[in-house]
């Protein structure tokens, strides 16, 4: 598969780029082989191509994750193991050409040319055309029905209200043709080995394509990427691709904490203390293998590595955490003497994890950041307070770890969250330890602290209450769904903290904790962790992030939270971003998944928001917290926004050799889901050039990008989401709305279109839903097929945005096809025999991650073309 796409890709991009070098990371429980060699910072979180089971049992769609806008890198590809063994040809067409189609989804944010809500449009040419580019491709447009091995075809009828064809119509192209674009249309066609560009590029079809990248053809993105800005085409033909055959391994974890001086310094010797207690209590999982240094100004190894098998290994590490402080920060002698304890076990320490938390600044840091990177380990960095090593940030992005920070406010949590945040890259959700709560607060004449969790039937199994105190132990009650009181806690009162592990699995319901305070300013946090009830029902999953790592002010930035149950969306959750700046100052957002302003695709799982609300300069740290209340949550069953075009059939010789129906689900099924809590720590990002003082207003409405519009007689009825004064929050002053006859006019020159009279629409809050009805003025162009329509947004300030994606009205019914062939309404189609396929999912199915590097050929220079990290 691969090497043929790479083949492919290489003539599709005028001879630019192609895949050289291809990791396959099998899983653990696969035979050894000798081929197979230990992952570096290689990764299952962090690979470009699943290979796992399908959404739903026998619907093996390929498809890429992408939730960001056009231009910009999708998250990872989707594939199944019956796609990736062939099996699935029929459907899809050859694997090698579909995986460059999804390739181009995931590396250059580019789009579908086809469209299964809007498979057919009105067109300039008066008549109904299959949404599709280009449109030289030829085809038939037919209702196609089989019911065992006899299947009848018949002329499709148009819809009195869309006057487009009605819902069974589908466009079955011709099996042999000339045209040789599109790769985003249908790559399956023989002849075509080319994206649309901007001379056959279909403007007027309404393709998730011209929807997200405002008309422009997928070779024009393309063409505008860092990829193609520094490549020139290759002369000869590119080697074939180099495989690796990694395997995952048991997971090799060693702790370096600093216990300089400074970490006696706003209790943060013991706040770290706690956290590690329960990273090694509830996070880490059975059978890593666990080691633990302290450094100040030098380093000494306090554990070799232990494997993790039971609770009495557990024990033994929590020994060796400080107890006391002192002495200044050494960072690279911490970190080599971590490399020394992983080294006396294996030789290589490839793929191995280094936690390292430190607070603070060590100028001699940056001396070993190339070792670092040379060695194959993965460096995660906990920054704790204010003056935590710069330096280390690069560590742990050139690795592929992670990069926290918490600061001084200890109700805000941000320890623990940090190290619970740092599961196994490499285990299924199902082992994972889970968050569902974790909470803080500071109590000064109040001295109670109550609140609930919920615990679903997802998860259960391993459950762990974790309170922290700063002065003196509360009164901890906690009350399971019968309302039956739980002992038993154990209490650390050198650490401050107390804690509950629920033998077997936890009942489901309404846990219920309340908290007393034996003085009058104290501090409490509540942090609870569960794994999954069953191994074979994917427990609901939350990850979180920020779209950038630094960012530099005025730019805004995007949070972004997807809910799971194993790859099927979750809708309907009440989700919130705590986003904590370095200083504490704690800043909510409500995330929405309404396909408006920051959010990309309604219903998706993927809830998201714009964050401006910058305070300060420094690291930010982001936390998620989901609530999903009863009978409101539901499970998404409808297909992935990206999912690879289906090949209904061929026309041949002009008959229909058609293809089973896709395995489809009822489009409107959504499964009801009990109430869950779920939080999920997002990392730190860092923010820089923010000015002192009160803040100018320099954000402008957010792009509207879900108009519609509809025609009613004499009238034209438009629908969209209303933006904000500020992006996605507030409310804008007015809307501009504007026409024209030319789709090209209307985008390139907005401002010189038909202006539509708007005195009487009077904005809304951000994210209602607006509606504007108004009669059309005379179109100027000659010759105008249809009416275009699009809005610009004005805020308080006259800041304008963006134009918003271009709708369209025919001025005329379109016309239906004339066959000329078959001018009768139906008739069998002789000769084919359709069998109904039934997959079924049995056993424990293995899950692949490939993670692959796209090869960018450049005569005068080289460049790194490795992806960025985008993955949760």
């Amino acid at each position: 598969m691969v090497t043929a796409a790479s083949t492919y890709l290489f003539e599709a991009t005028e001879k630019r780029f192609f895949f050289k070098n291809v990791s396959i990371l099998v899983p653990e429980n696969w035979k050894s082989n000798t081929q197979y060699k230990r992952p570096k910072h290689e990764s299952y979180k962090h690979a470009d191509v699943l290979v796992a089971p399908p959404t739903l049992p026998g619907r093996d769609e390929p498809y890429t994750k992408q939730f960001t806008a056009c231009e910009e890198k999708g998250e990872y590809i989707h594939l199944t193991p019956d796609f990736v063994l062939g099996k699935k040809q029929d459907a899809y067409g050859p694997s090698g050409r579909l995986f460059v189609h999804e390739w181009a989804h995931l590396r250059w944010g580019v789009f579908d040319e086809y469209n299964d809500d809007e498979p057919f449009y009105s067109a300039s040419s008066k008549k109904i055309e299959a949404t599709r580019c280009s449109t030289g491709i030829t085809g038939i447009n037919r209702v196609y029905k089989c019911q065992g091995d006899s299947c009848i075809t018949s002329r499709c009828k148009t819809d009195s209200k869309t006057k487009l064809y009605e819902k069974d119509c589908q466009f079955f192209p011709d099996k042999y043709q000339t045209e040789k674009a599109s790769i985003m249309f249908m790559q399956s066609i023989d002849s075509v080995v080319e994206f649309c560009n901007e001379k056959n590029h279909n403007r007027e079809a309404p393709s998730l394509q011209n929807k997200m990248c405002d008309s422009r053809s997928t070779w024009e993105v393309i063409s505008n990427s860092e990829d193609f800005k520094n490549t020139t085409a290759m002369v000869t033909q590119p080697p074939p691709p180099v495989f690796s055959l990694l395997k995952i391994q048991e997971r090799i974890v060693c702790l370096v904490l600093d216990k300089s001086g400074s970490m006696l310094n706003y209790n943060r010797l013991n706040r770290m203390n706690q956290a590690a207690k329960h990273f090694l209590l509830q996070t880490v999982e059975n059978g890593s293998w666990v080691g633990m240094v302290h450094f100040d100004s030098s380093a000494s190894i306090i554990s070799n590595l232990i494997q993790i098998s039971s609770s009495s290994e557990r024990n033994k590490l929590l020994e060796s955490l400080p107890t006391r402080a002192g002495g200044g920060t050494s960072i690279c002698s911490g970190i080599r003497t971590g490399f020394q304890v992983i080294r006396s076990l294996y030789s290589q320490i490839d793929g191995s994890e280094i936690v390292l938390l430190t607070d603070g600044e060590d100028s001699s840091a940056k001396t070993c950041i190339e070792e670092v990177t040379n060695s194959g380990a993965i460096i995660h960095f906990i920054a704790l307070g204010e003056n935590a090593d710069e330096a280390v940030i690069e560590m742990s992005i050139v690795t592929g770890g992670s990069h926290f920070y918490a600061s001084d406010v200890a109700e805000n949590n941000g320890l623990i969250d940090s190290f619970a945040a740092l599961t196994s890259g490499n285990t299924g959700a199902s082992q994972q330890s889970l968050q569902l709560e974790s909470k803080g607060l500071k109590l000064n004449s109040n001295a109670w602290m109550n609140g609930t969790v919920v615990i679903d039937s997802t998860v259960g199994k391993d459950t762990f209450f974790l309170i922290t105190w700063n002065q003196q132990s509360p009164t901890i009650s906690l009350w399971d769904p019968n309302g039956t009181p739980m002992e038993n806690f154990t209490v650390d009162t050198d650490s401050k903290m107390a804690y509950l592990n629920i033998p077997g699995n936890a009942k489901v319901g309404v846990w219920t904790y309340s908290l007393q305070a034996k003085v009058d300013t104290e501090i409490l946090t509540v942090t609870v962790n569960s794994r999954a009830a069953n191994s074979s029902v994917p427990p609901i999953t939350m990850n979180a992030k920020m779209n950038k790592d630094t960012n530099s002010f005025p730019s805004p930035m995007i949070v972004y939270a997807e809910i799971l149950q194993g790859y099927l969306p979750i809708l309907g959750a009440n989700v919130t971003a705590v986003i904590e700046s370095q200083s504490g100052k704690t800043e909510v957002l409500e995330l929405l998944d309404n396909g408006a302003g920051a959010d990309v695709f309604k219903d998706d799982g993927v809830y998201s928001r714009y964050f401006t609300a910058y305070s300060e300069n420094g690291r930010y740290s982001l936390k998620v917290q989901a609530h999903g209340g009863d009978s409101a949550v539901t499970r998404n069953l409808r297909h992935p926004p990206n999912r690879a075009a289906y090949i209904p059939g061929w026309v041949v010789n002009g008959n229909i050799e058609g293809n089973p129906p896709r395995p489809e689900t009822d489009e409107d099924i959504q499964t009801n889901l009990e109430s869950f809590t779920r939080t999920a720590t997002g990392g730190a990002f860092v923010v820089s050039n923010v000015p002192a003082g009160s803040l100018p207003d320099l954000y402008p409405p957010s792009q509207i990008t879900d108009l519609e519009a509809t025609s009613d007689e004499d009238e034209i009825r438009l629908t969209w989401t209303a933006p904000g004064d500020n992006f996605d929050v507030g409310k804008v002053q007015q809307y501009i709305i504007r026409t024209s006859g030319s789709i090209l006019d209307l985008r390139d020159n907005f401002d010189d279109a038909l202006q539509v009279n708007t005195t009487d629409l009077l904005p809304n809050e951000a994210n209602s839903k607006e509606t504007f009805a108004f009669k059309p003025g005379n179109i100027s162009e000659e010759n105008a097929t249809h009416i275009f329509i699009a809005i610009q947004s004005v805020d308080k300030s006259n800041l304008t945005s963006k134009v918003s994606n271009i709708a369209q009205v025919p001025l005329f019914v379109p016309q239906a096809d004339e066959d000329p062939l078959h001018p009768d309404d139906s008739r069998p189609n002789s000769g084919v025999s359709v069998s109904t396929v039934v997959l079924s999912v049995v056993g424990s199915v293995v899950v692949v991650a490939v993670v692959l590097s796209t090869t960018i050929c450049i005569l005068s220079k080289k460049k790194n073309s490795s992806r960025p990290r985008t993955g949760f």
